[in-house]
């Protein structure tokens, strides 16, 4: 799949002061399932920098799905 650099910069999101990219997007991106994505980073840990990967916290979520939906309402 060929991924325009506007349409990448739509899938980058500022959480806790740092740009990041959620595993559905990266997946999305390498062309594999997002299992596979995390799978692959989990087996491989020691490559990447500690600050690589977090989770969100159910706050976090909460926010960014209300984010999703009102950004969404915009459109229609």
């Amino acid at each position: 799949m060929n991924f325009e650099l506007e349409q990448i910069k739509e899938m980058i999101y500022m959480i806790r002061g740092h740009k990041v990219m959620f595993d559905t997007d990266l997946a999305n991106l390498y062309g594999v399932e997002t299992k596979v994505l995390n799978q692959a980073v989990k087996r491989n840990l020691r490559r990447f920098p500690s600050d690589f990967m977090f989770q969100l916290s159910t706050e976090e979520y909460g926010h960014l799905k209300s984010q999703f939906v009102t950004s969404s309402e915009n459109w229609g």
